[in-house]
């Protein structure tokens, strides 16, 4: 039996915490899902009996090998979707992210094999993190902007939750998904860093840095693994 929509987002958000180093108890899961703690535990332990979870209570849990190749699934076929909504619906990449949820997990699976060949196989959704390739269990962990050393370059990912004036200010700058930006100057003392994007100099708060990923090119990294 395949997993439910909600052991689905489960698996999502456990990838997603693991991914960014973040303990994945069931009180940080169901802030994340914005649902009740012992919602989270009861569906956690669905997961744990399918042997898609590692659950010991009070230490948080993990995916298992089987749970991680399914949580990238998962997340591939959002990311197609995204990918769809964006580039043939007009939605913006904000707008993408949120209704995708509302149906993706309905799509079989032949039918996301179609959309990710009619779209021109994309190497990254509209926010300009990567697609995992299908049956993969893990993605390079994503730097984040105050990461970069200095004249390193990379290319901005912005995440669904971002609050929306961070990313209108972003917006002026030429900040978003998909641009190449350099970190040219880190000011001392958790000071302001100068990043060029387009050929322009711009300062952007530490604060405001830490929550831009910068993404090495997903062809890139085809290339030099080929």
């Amino acid at each position: 039996m395949p997993p439910s929509k909600s052991e689905r987002e489960l698996l999502k958000t456990l990838y997603r915490l693991s991914h960014e180093g973040t303990d994945a108890h069931t009180s940080e899961i169901a802030a994340r899902l914005h649902l009740a703690p012992g919602t989270v535990t009861a569906g956690v332990k669905r997961l744990a009996a399918r042997e898609l979870v590692d659950y010991r209570p009070y230490r948080g849990v993990e995916l298992t090998e089987v749970g991680r190749v399914l949580a990238l699934a998962v997340i591939r076929r959002h990311r197609i979707v995204e990918r769809l909504l964006a580039d043939v619906l007009g939605y913006s990449w904000q707008d993408a992210d949120r209704l995708s949820v509302t149906f993706e997990h309905q799509i079989p699976q032949e039918v996301e094999d179609r959309i990710f060949a009619i779209l021109g196989h994309p190497l990254t959704c509209p926010h300009g993190f990567p697609i995992p390739e299908p049956q993969s269990s893990d993605l390079p962990r994503p730097q984040r902007l105050t990461d970069l050393a200095q004249g390193q370059s990379a290319v901005v990912a912005l995440p669904g939750g971002m609050d929306p004036d961070a990313v209108i200010f972003l917006e002026t700058l030429g900040v978003r998904p998909g641009v190449e930006i350099e970190l040219r100057e880190r000011q001392p003392f958790s000071g302001p860093l100068v990043v060029n994007v387009n050929g322009i100099d711009h300062t952007v708060g530490e604060g405001l840095a830490d929550r831009i990923f910068a993404i090495v090119s997903p062809q890139k990294r085809r290339e030099a693994s080929a």
